[in-house]
C-alpha cells in the first residue's frame, strides 16, 4: 500500500490523533473523501468554457461562405 508498512501507518495515525484529536479525524476524513470525489468528477467532465467554445465553432463553420466576401 504505497510502500508504507504497518508501523509507518500507525505513526501517521498517532500524529493525526495528537494534532487534530480523535473527534475531528472522522470529519477530516469525510472532507478529504468529498474533495477527492469532486476532483475526480471535475477532471472527467469537460469544462463549461470548452463546451461553449465548441458550440460556437460549430455554428460559425456551419454557415455558408460567400465567395465574393473572401
Amino acid at each position: 500500500m504505497f510502500g508504507l508498512g504497518m508501523q509507518e501507518i500507525l505513526v501517521i495515525l498517532v500524529i493525526g490523533i495528537v494534532l487534530f484529536g480523535a473527534r475531528r479525524l472522522p470529519e477530516i476524513g469525510a472532507g478529504l473523501g468529498k474533495a477527492i470525489k469532486n476532483f475526480k468528477k471535475g477532471v472527467m467532465e469537460p469544462d463549461e468554457i470548452e463546451k461553449s467554445s465548441t458550440t460556437k465553432e460549430r455554428t460559425v463553420t456551419e454557415q455558408p461562405v460567400n465567395k465574393d466576401e473572401v
